[in-house]
């Protein structure tokens, strides 16, 4: 008999341990201003990509900034930042511009995602319908979360559900764009959809 070379031994169990995570891509979503560069901001385990661009006087014209006086930037591409969930599991976060006008963009930045996280502002719902119609109308599982700003929102979840018109299955919860935790938290929600989808 062989002797077993020792330099060989165990080698299918260290390949496993080496093999890279699985590469699993999200999309966050909502309108204008909402919270979506900092929510990818707050959880990315690297420095995220932006493709924010200064708001001009036209822009400011066009979009509302009622509720966001201090926002000076926008997002005119996509937001981009990673987070590994576990060594078997990598999550690609990709941020939506939240205009009309960008729509064009959001089947290249969609394709092949598994799911979606939809931001809402609770003070102008009407914002995020064009996200929430997006998901329904492609049939992608998401889930919906209210951005807490200054701590509070402006109406409770179930008023929001009936508002956005979305399913009984369709997570709706409140999370804050500036945690980390919470961010985490809501995007295992939408992998929760996901994997739902998947088993049926």
């Amino acid at each position: 008999m062989r002797p077993t070379d020792p330099s060989t031994a165990g080698a299918p169990a260290a390949q496993a341990a080496v093999r890279p995570p699985l590469p699993v891509k999200l999309v966050v979503a909502g309108g204008f201003g909402v919270g979506k560069t900092t929510a990818v901001g707050s959880i990315s385990e690297i420095e995220p990509l932006t493709t924010e661009a200064a708001i001009t006087e036209v822009a400011a014209g066009v979009d509302d900034l009622s509720h966001t006086p201090s926002k000076t930037t926008t997002t005119v591409a996509m937001d981009f930042g990673c987070l590994t969930i576990d060594p078997t599991l990598k999550l690609y976060l990709f941020g939506t511009p939240g205009q009309e006008r960008f729509g064009f963009m959001w089947d290249d930045i969609v394709e092949g995602a598994v799911g979606g996280l939809v931001i809402v502002d609770t003070r102008r719902l009407d914002d995020c319908y064009a996200a929430v119609d997006y998901f329904e109308h492609k049939q992608i599982p998401f889930a919906v979360a209210v951005n807490a700003f200054d701590g509070k929102v402006e109406h409770d979840l179930d008023e929001v559900r009936w508002a956005l018109d979305v399913a009984d299955g369709v997570p709706l919860l409140v999370f804050d764009a500036r945690e980390r935790g919470s961010v985490r938290d809501a995007l295992l929600v939408v992998l929760e959809q996901a994997l739902h989808r998947a088993e049926n």
